[in-house]
């Protein structure tokens, strides 16, 4: 929750409502001189852990000592997200997943694309910067993963969940179908694939977000007290066709794809809310990528 505004114009508000400028802070307030590397500086000692190197949380476009007008957390800094930031008066976005298209953002092969150099040309003529959170959010140095924390609370499987393992949840016992419907429409999905018999008795479920890879997908589904997994996505070849084999053997095993940004988008509406207990002097605010497929 956004915190509520402390009015020290004599500007009526409903005049700066419908005024078209950008959203930030009213006018008559000083502007805030945190910059964007200080705001990361802030995050590394709330987060603990190592990070001397081998990590992709890192600034991705822009000027680290730039002023920061506002703070956007979203799944990806898509040029729609940008776009919708910058439109209300934020410049640092802080981004789960890559910007340029790459795990390592790289973009050497791209210096000629027309897309990667409009989506640069508008950070760079918004004064943005861009930063990754990637690995560090899902840190063990964390109290909890917070996409795991954020998703949990979307799904409400908060009381569900293992103590001793956040991956693993026991439900009161229902089906496949039923079990598969409640997550598409308890995250209002549009694409959501599901193998196995819709039959099948639920109640011991393991939730991977994300592409955690076939070799930890398969392991859980191994389990012989798993009856589901619950996964981002999974190369189709891989952990669907071994749900599928297991399907066909009569095992009872099922695979819930929900989609990649789905599956772990609720961990950067998190990601805000923790921000705001530590950073005030300009307001947070988190804007979906959402699904990309229609």
């Amino acid at each position: 929750m956004q915190p509520k505004l402390s009015i020290r114009t004599s500007i009526p508000l409903m005049l700066i409502l419908s005024s078209g400028l950008p959203a930030g802070p009213l006018l008559g307030a000083e502007p805030s001189t945190l910059t964007a590397q200080e705001v990361i500086d802030r995050i590394k000692a709330h987060t603990g852990g190592s990070w001397s190197g081998g990590t992709v949380d890192t600034f991705k476009a822009g000027d680290p000592s730039t002023p920061v007008t506002g703070i956007v957390t979203t799944f990806a800094a898509t040029f729609d997200v940008l776009q919708r930031a910058a439109a209300s008066g934020k410049n640092l976005i802080i981004t789960h997943e890559p910007t340029f298209y790459s795990h390592l953002d790289e973009t050497q092969q791209l210096t000629a694309d027309p897309v990667f150099q409009a989506k640069l040309a508008f950070i760079q003529q918004h004064h943005m910067v861009v930063w990754r959170f990637h690995d560090h959010w899902h840190s063990p140095a964390m109290t909890r993963d917070g996409i795991m924390q954020g998703m949990v609370t979307a799904l409400g499987w908060e009381k569900y969940q293992n103590p001793g393992n956040q991956a693993l949840f026991t439900f009161p016992e229902t089906d496949l179908a039923a079990f598969a419907g409640s997550i598409k429409a308890r995250l209002n999905i549009r694409d959501m694939r599901v193998v196995g018999d819709p039959t099948q008795k639920v109640q011991h479920v393991f939730f991977l977000p994300g592409a955690a890879g076939a070799d930890r997908q398969i392991r859980a589904l191994e389990l012989p007290d798993v009856d589901v997994l619950v996964v981002g996505e999974s190369r189709e070849w891989e952990t669907v066709e071994y749900a599928r084999d297991a399907v066909s053997q009569h095992k009872p095993k099922g695979l819930i794809v929900l989609g990649h940004v789905v599956s772990e988008e609720s961990g950067m509406i998190y990601c805000a809310e923790w921000l705001r207990t530590f950073v005030k002097e300009v307001p947070v605010e988190f804007i979906a990528a959402g699904e990309p497929f229609q």
